[in-house]
């Protein structure tokens, strides 16, 4: 395996990136890849990248804007908007890479970005497949998971957050999670432990978020892109997750074309580790296989 630094424009600022190349192969099928929200591609996405090589595809794993060795401020910026900008970015420079069948490409997210591919597919009729693991898919399924007190928390932050831009002031930040009872974009039992779980020891990343994100959230549904799908698409998704509607996830599911749906008795973050995500990578390599190689 070879892996080298492979950076790109979006919108003016650089986006990191990094390339796998299978060992001694031309022109690999690629898997391009990035992680959920407010998290940087070193959080655990690595390991899934190198057992896809390890199946003959090359991969392109990348930070969006203002994340981990990306440019852009205010840091930790999570947008959908700008998210999806990058990814489309993110396929231009990958066609021009010439080590890449750009034919034959795939896009994997999770979580947040389980979301963003589903909406980049039905985008690109270009696109041969899609892994989409426990995947954001509707914003207002999601927000109304929460209580009333936390949904009006997370109002005033993001109008405070909002505030500050009007006046061209240091951005109004919240926690990335925290545990229950703790103001956080994610503060459900398993969210502080698993989400840290998956932190390098070593990282500078901080925990935390500008607010505004927090007003667009229901506003993004990716679910309302998926019968634009032409490819075929696998969606894990976990039975016992405490921030994504596994009903939300089987509607999504039921109406993309080609589909693969597969639930898993796990909660949101155990697919990034343990005995979970050997079964998980597992079927994401053989399903990326089936449809970049043999197909």
């Amino acid at each position: 395996m070879r892996k080298m630094d492979s950076n790109f424009i979006s919108h003016g600022a650089k986006c990191a990136g990094w390339l796998y190349l299978p060992k001694d192969a031309a022109k690999s099928p690629v898997v391009i890849m990035a992680h959920g929200i407010a998290a940087q591609r070193d959080f655990r996405l690595p390991v899934f990248a190198e057992r896809f090589v390890k199946k003959g595809l090359a991969v392109f794993l990348f930070d969006y804007r203002n994340f981990g060795d990306s440019d852009g401020e205010p840091r930790n910026l999570v947008s959908p908007r700008r998210h999806l900008q990058d990814w489309q970015a993110a396929i231009h420079h990958v066609r021009g890479l010439s080590d890449i069948d750009y034919g034959k490409i795939a896009l994997w997210g999770s979580s947040f970005s389980g979301g963003h591919v589903l909406v980049t597919a039905a985008k690109n009729p270009g696109i041969s497949a899609v892994v989409s693991q426990v995947p954001f898919v509707d914003g207002i399924s999601t927000i109304s998971s929460f209580d009333v007190k936390y949904q009006i928390a997370g109002m005033f932050h993001g109008l405070r957050d909002l505030t500050r831009i009007l006046t061209f002031r240091r951005p109004h930040y919240v926690p990335v999670v925290a545990d229950p009872g703790t103001f956080a974009l994610m503060n459900t039992p398993e969210s502080k432990p698993g989400y840290l779980g998956i932190v390098p020891d070593n990282s500078t990343w901080k925990n935390e978020a500008p607010a505004r994100i927090i007003l667009t959230i229901p506003m993004y549904r990716p679910i309302n892109h998926a019968a634009k799908i032409n490819c075929p698409v696998l969606i894990i998704y976990a039975e016992n997750d405490s921030l994504i509607s596994p009903d939300a996830v089987e509607k999504t599911a039921d109406r993309i074309k080609n589909v693969k749906k597969v639930g898993l008795p796990a909660g949101h973050f155990d697919v990034y580790t343990g005995d979970m995500f050997e079964k998980v990578v597992a079927m994401e390599a053989d399903f990326l296989y089936q449809h970049l190689v043999e197909g």
